[in-house]
């Protein structure tokens, strides 16, 4: 079974496509929301926090189980140990991550139709159909359906190509041409009215909210969520890493891109609010909260691109085409998971697994779209906000406690052959072992 598994073709491959899964709507709609709602600055100092004392360290795990055996989640947590209570226990994780996975492509597909929807809607303003663009705006059960299944269409078609000629080589094309419109677009809202305001926002933290339980959890979740951990997906792209390649410091590469597309997403978003602002829409309420914070970048920042006339359905369809490329470099990375899992627990072809979890995930997001009001919140807060952390910290502590050291040494020597010198060896199987569940477990609970 681990001799099937197929791999990416190139180091930069690698690095490209999980990047990809990592940065998507999570770092472009929900970071910069998370830190508007949350006192900006603070909330970015907080976020930067966990990125480096929890998030890179069970990367790097995840990363680990998955190129230790080369199989799918479900096997490769089930074959770190050959005690028959431990390996049902890993077998058990990997099914609930797969699981996890699932809901969050559920809603993750839902929030990038409406992506798709925006994208469209200047588009059919300037060929004279606006009542079309009206459609694709407006909120309602038919609009959210078609769109979502339109872009599970798009998803389902990269993984269908398989590794290299679908996931690889669509992450090289989008993940340098979303570079190219984030960095472009933050350039210009740079020098509109009232970005300033939104910048320092942003960039100068009140220190005195740092210490808030619910601000910290919340930083937690989406560091957890922005890096894909906690659901199999780093472990999946670990099981398609060459042996040659040095674990921490391609874990590192993947972290820094991701936070960079987070960041630069916040001097994107945050001064456009306040650009929003200066042309009269209302962004807080009375008492300081933000207005429309789950629906931040389809309620204000439209409004903004209304304000600047003609020009602003340019900017509209050039800023929602970069959510949609985000979108889809994330969604591609949570279909293989389970679509690889499927092929070789079931001994399934890879275009029949693709077509039978996709139809499983629009059943789901069909369900949720149908009960919006129920559904959608709860499964976004349950999947990421808990759900992620628990099961990455279950990830990490199988690796540390369960399989044996001189293993997982001779794992990570394979692409370092000096790491046992390094004094990321003297600390990292350690910090997972102990620091890492105190501190995830002493934020949940606080939180």
């Amino acid at each position: 079974m681990a001799n099937s598994s197929p791999a990416f073709a190139t180091r930069l491959g690698f690095i490209l496509a999980a990047a990809g899964s990592a940065v998507g709507v999570g770092n472009i709609w929900g970071f910069p929301t998370q830190a508007a709602s949350n006192g900006g600055g603070a909330f970015l100092l907080v976020y930067l926090i966990m990125i480096v004392l929890l998030a890179y360290p069970m990367l790097v795990a995840e990363i680990t189980i998955g190129r230790i055996r080369r199989q799918n989640p479900i096997e490769a947590l089930r074959n770190l140990s050959s005690k028959p209570f431990l390996r049902g226990s890993g077998a058990i994780a990997g099914v609930i991550g797969l699981i996890v996975l699932s809901l969050i492509l559920s809603f993750y597909a839902i929030v990038s139709g409406w992506l798709v929807s925006y994208m469209l809607a200047p588009l059919m303003v300037l060929i004279g159909q606006p009542e079309t663009a009206l459609w694709f705006t407006e909120f309602s059960v038919s609009r959210n359906i078609t769109t979502m299944i339109f872009f599970m269409l798009l998803t389902v078609y990269v993984v269908r190509s398989g590794v290299n000629n679908g996931i690889e080589r669509w992450s090289r094309r989008l993940m340098p041409l979303l570079f190219i419109l984030l960095i472009g677009m933050s350039a210009y809202i740079l020098t509109q009215d009232g970005a300033i305001q939104g910048l320092k926002m942003y960039l100068l933290p009140d220190f005195s909210t740092i210490t808030d339980p619910n601000l910290i959890i919340r930083a937690m979740g989406q560091a957890f969520f922005s890096l894909s951990l906690g659901v199999c997906v780093m472990m999946t792209y670990g099981a398609y890493l060459s042996n040659s390649e040095n674990i921490p410091k391609t874990a590192a590469w993947v972290a820094g891109i991701d936070t960079s597309v987070a960041f630069l997403a916040g001097l994107l978003i945050l001064p456009a609010m306040f650009v929003a602002q200066s042309n009269g829409v209302t962004i807080y309420a009375d008492d300081g909260t933000l207005l429309s914070a789950d629906t931040l970048v389809f309620t204000v920042l439209p409004a903004m691109f209304d304000a600047l006339g003609y020009a602003g359905l340019f900017m509209s369809f050039g800023f929602f085409l970069l959510m949609v490329i985000a979108a889809i470099t994330s969604s591609i990375s949570m279909l293989e998971a389970p679509v690889n899992a499927l092929r070789e627990e079931a001994n399934c072809d890879r275009s029949s697994g693709v077509w039978i979890i996709a139809l499983i995930v629009t059943a789901i997001s069909t369900t949720i779209i149908y009960n919006f009001e129920l559904l959608f919140g709860a499964v976004i807060t349950f999947s990421t906000v808990y759900m992620q952390p628990i099961m990455a910290l279950v990830f990490g502590v199988m690796l540390t406690w369960v399989l044996r050291q001189n293993y997982l040494l001779k794992a990570l020597k394979q692409g370092s052959p000096d790491i046992d010198k390094s004094l990321f060896w003297k600390i990292w199987p350690w910090y997972v072992k102990f620091i890492c569940p105190i501190l995830i477990l002493l934020v949940i609970w606080r939180g």
